[in-house]
């Protein structure tokens, strides 16, 4: 649901084959590996000790456990490159639910080829990173501990082809895809319609990202086909040396019923505002709104379906190099009363949740 930025902190390389005239050459592959251990507790003390079914990280409660644990292998030459990333964790649990076998534990998996020799055009094949959003599943390159409600649901990962192409000046990058479906490794059984992506990129300037991304398909069986349309907006601003600016904008629609002219839609306004006080330091403030009144993401059931705001602010401490220490308080507020409490029962309009996490990144 992320500028997608998947690299992990001080990548672990090989030593560096020596070639017949005697100069290093760069090994190119190279091992390297992420964990983050995590504290929730949700103030409405749910039962099942889960925190809200929408949210999909940190989202066990009242426990210490992992959210996310990876080894990556990166295979990297002028022409070809490859990532293969295993992984585990209560992150893993909770998005990968739908998938069968061994794909619930496959982080990123994928192969791609330059296919130009004088321009940077690249096709890539695989499980890959999501090109929608800010935020990835890798919490130390994330301004906020916990993840944005647009985020959590939208696709951390897709599985399809990629063409992309970034100029020479790396100002821009332009990205279009065949995919499998909206957060899907393997296809949603009875569907064969594809469905497509797109990625734009521009960097005007280096403390400024502008982004635009899209989905258009259906993620459901044919007999039940709804289209989609998503779009995504953000823009990330390094104001100062200190301050930085994410500001977000969402809108989705969906058909309300199979070859229907009448369409359901969403929308998701988020900014996270960031001050660096010190190399080893960090501030964020983040306030978010989910409007999903007829449910087509997150159903509620209620009167006025979801419509949720959002507040959080963490600060986060680099104990050493590579290793990261955060703690984060969070309120959403909803329209109905669609928060669970102590009696399993959706009686509070509010939820607040204080969270902290510790990781390490080689």
């Amino acid at each position: 649901m992320k500028s997608l930025l998947f690299s992990a902190l001080g990548l672990v390389i090989l030593q560096p084959a020596l070639a017949q005239d005697s100069t290093e050459t760069k090994n190119p592959l190279t091992i390297s590996g992420y964990a983050e251990a995590y504290y929730n507790y949700d103030f409405n003390r749910p039962l099942n000790n889960t925190t809200p079914g929408f949210l999909y990280n940190f989202n066990r409660a009242g426990e210490v456990n992992l959210n996310l644990g990876f080894i990556k292998a990166n295979y990297a030459t002028d022409r070809v490159r490859g990532n293969l990333a295993l992984a585990t964790g209560t992150y893993m649990n909770a998005n990968y639910a739908a998938e069968p076998g061994v794909l619930k534990n496959i982080y990123e998996a994928n192969v791609g080829l330059k296919i130009a020799k004088n321009a940077n055009l690249w096709v890539d094949a695989g499980i890959m990173p999501s090109h929608i959003g800010f935020e990835s599943a890798i919490g130390k390159d994330n301004w906020a501990l916990t993840r944005s409600l647009v985020a959590e649901n939208t696709p951390y990962f897709e599985s399809g082809v990629k063409l992309g192409f970034t100029t020479k000046d790396e100002k821009l990058y332009l990205s279009g895809m065949y995919l499998n479906g909206w957060q899907r490794i393997q296809r949603v059984d009875g569907n064969t319609t594809p469905a497509f992506g797109t990625q734009i990129t521009y960097k005007p300037a280096a403390n400024v990202t502008l982004n635009y991304s899209t989905f258009i398909g259906n993620d459901k069986p044919d007999s039940l086909r709804l289209m989609r349309y998503y779009h995504n907006f953000y823009g990330i601003f390094q104001l100062t040396e200190k301050f930085g600016l994410t500001t977000g904008f969402d809108y989705g629609t969906e058909q309300k019923a199979k070859r229907s002219s009448d369409y359901n839609n969403w929308f998701v306004p988020v900014v996270i505002a960031r001050f660096s006080p010190s190399s080893r330091v960090n501030i964020a403030a983040r306030g978010e709104y989910f409007q999903d009144k007829n449910g087509v993401i997150i159903a509620t059931g209620t009167a006025h379906g979801f419509k949720t705001f959002g507040v959080s602010a963490n600060i986060d401490y680099a104990i050493f190099p590579g290793v990261l220490c955060r703690v984060e308080a969070r309120n959403l507020s909803s329209k109905d009363a669609i928060f669970l409490e102590r009696t399993d029962v959706a009686t509070k309009k509010d939820n607040f949740f204080l969270t902290s996490s510790i990781s390490v990144a080689f």
